[in-house]
């Protein structure tokens, strides 16, 4: 067994403080793009804030430094949470966060390599866990001590694909891998437990040979703690179930399906950001 320390009472601050700012980055994106899915990425952002700020070795300065942890945005239309991230890290100018979905702007609807920091490109669902799993094969060959980092959705595990390579990334024990998924319980059309049922998740993954753990995914110390622990995983690849909420921070987008991909008028913006700030 192996214990880990709580989180500093100031790193919970400020991770908290830093999840606030996504968010409203994200709605400022998604209102002056006028298009975007705004549901899934609030939902992701305490798991990609835990990442990047807390978890991942990373250097904004030098995006191509061999020993980083790998990250890969599996639902790419989650793509403005991961913007924020990278935005708010230095990757690239915040300004550039208005140029989403824009012609010629390197911030498009779905995340390609392109964008400095992006690792590989997202859109059709299914194909991210493959591409890590052969980043990590790779690495593992070469003896290189880092991690790569996949976040899934949950309607995303429809896919067959995913399902070969959770075995492929058993059978090859690679423990580099490590999946976040965001198990807000919606997809495009609905709830995934009418359109295809999921459950019970954790026993699949166990059956197919992952670690797995469970945690609440806006806690920060949950999900802190949750990662570290798959660093010390031998001989597995881990999966992390996430529960979400979609939409959080907004209170009219919470678990609204509708708002998986919507544009958000001026005064949905104006609303969403008074409610972020504290209703002030």
């Amino acid at each position: 067994m192996h214990s880990y320390p709580m989180l500093e009472q100031d790193t919970m601050v400020f991770l908290k403080k830093k999840a606030t700012h996504i968010r409203k980055l994200i709605l400022r994106m998604i209102f002056n793009a006028q298009s975007g899915h705004a549901g899934g990425s609030l939902s992701a952002v305490e798991i990609l804030v835990a990442l990047y700020y807390h978890v991942m070795k990373h250097n904004p300065a030098l995006p191509a430094w061999p020993d980083r942890d790998r990250f890969i945005l599996s639902k790419g239309h989650g793509a403005p949470a991961l913007y924020a991230v990278l935005a708010d890290c230095g990757y690239f100018p915040e300004e550039d966060l208005d140029s989403l979905r824009r012609l010629g702007s390197h911030l498009q609807g779905h995340p390609n390599p392109k964008t400095p920091g992006v690792e590989a490109t997202a859109g059709s669902l299914g194909q991210g866990l493959s591409l890590a799993c052969g980043m990590a094969l790779g690495a593992r060959i070469r003896g290189d001590p880092q991690h790569y980092y996949v976040l899934c959705g949950d309607g995303e595990l429809q896919e067959g694909q995913i399902w070969e390579a959770a075995l492929f990334a058993a059978g090859r024990r690679l423990d580099n891998v490590v999946v976040f998924i965001d198990r807000n319980g919606y997809q495009q059309n609905g709830p995934t437990e009418y359109i295809q049922p999921l459950g019970p998740l954790p026993a699949k993954w166990n059956a197919f040979g992952w670690d797995v753990q469970e945690v609440d995914g806006h806690d920060f110390a949950s999900i802190v703690k949750a990662a570290e622990h798959a660093k010390s995983v031998v001989g597995k690849p881990t999966v992390i179930i996430a529960q979400t909420i979609k939409g959080k921070g907004v209170s009219f987008m919470e678990n609204q399906p509708g708002w998986h991909g919507k544009s958000v008028n001026a005064g949905e913006w104006e609303a969403a950001i008074k409610e972020l700030n504290g209703g002030v």
